[in-house]
């Protein structure tokens, strides 16, 4: 272990998040508080950031001035760095438990326990788009580098790809045997890394399930052209 344990929480402290500069990490914890912390001196950085129940997702926007989070109260709340609620962002029917940034820090993805990942604009808190299919809570979600899918993990046992042009999803589920908790993505945006309660952390390669998924695209395509085919010949 470097240096001592950073220590000011009373409850639990369920998430952690690096700023992507690297100054500093954020808590959040269930006695409803986002606190900062120098990583360095392992002391507190600016004032304790007050939230109403348990914060159960945490981000720091991409030029790290800004801190999402998310807990059982189902909405989103944008703070700055001296503790002052920017915009709390309203629409999803249960938990939120896992936020993601878009580069340019205009949009914001969340996934909840309603089962249900949206995508929302900063500036006026307004919701852009809905993804709809798991059948039970989202935990965890991510974001492509080049931001053109979304992959999520669900407590239905199931990780799924979402094209974010076309706000689809992209072929079938990748299965675990039990419900999953997070999955990650790799810095290049090759491979998903998924894990969950069936104590297992499964790899999968994205390029290979999104060319199996367009195989199948093909696959149906040519079905479809047969069977009219032949019902024109008849």
């Amino acid at each position: 272990m470097v240096g001592d344990p950073l220590q000011g929480h009373k409850d639990p402290t369920r998430r952690l998040d690096w700023s992507p500069n690297g100054l500093e990490i954020a808590s959040g914890s269930d006695d409803g508080t986002v606190r900062r912390w120098d990583p360095d001196t392992g002391r507190q950085i600016g004032p304790t950031i007050e939230i109403v129940g348990l914060v159960n997702a945490i981000r720091y926007s991409p030029q790290s001035d800004k801190i999402a989070t998310g807990g059982d109260d189902s909405m989103i709340g944008v703070w700055a760095k001296d503790g002052k609620l920017l915009i709390e962002i309203k629409g999803h029917d249960n938990w939120v438990n896992s936020l993601c940034w878009s580069k340019d820090g205009s949009h914001i993805f969340s996934g909840s326990s309603d089962g249900t990942i949206r995508k929302w604009q900063l500036i006026d808190g307004k919701e852009v788009f809905v993804l709809r299919g798991h059948t039970n809570a989202v935990t965890s979600i991510c974001v492509s580098p080049d931001e053109h899918h979304l992959v999520s993990a669900s407590s239905d046992y199931s990780v799924r790809i979402w094209n974010l042009k076309t706000n689809q999803q992209v072929g079938d589920p990748l299965l675990h045997d039990d419900q999953l908790l997070t999955v990650v993505l790799s810095s290049d945006g090759r491979y998903i890394a998924s894990a969950g309660l069936d104590k297992n952390i499964y790899i999968w390669s994205l390029q290979a399930a999104l060319k199996q998924a367009g195989d199948q695209v093909r696959a149906h395509i040519v079905i479809s052209l047969a069977h009219s085919l032949i019902g024109f010949v008849l």
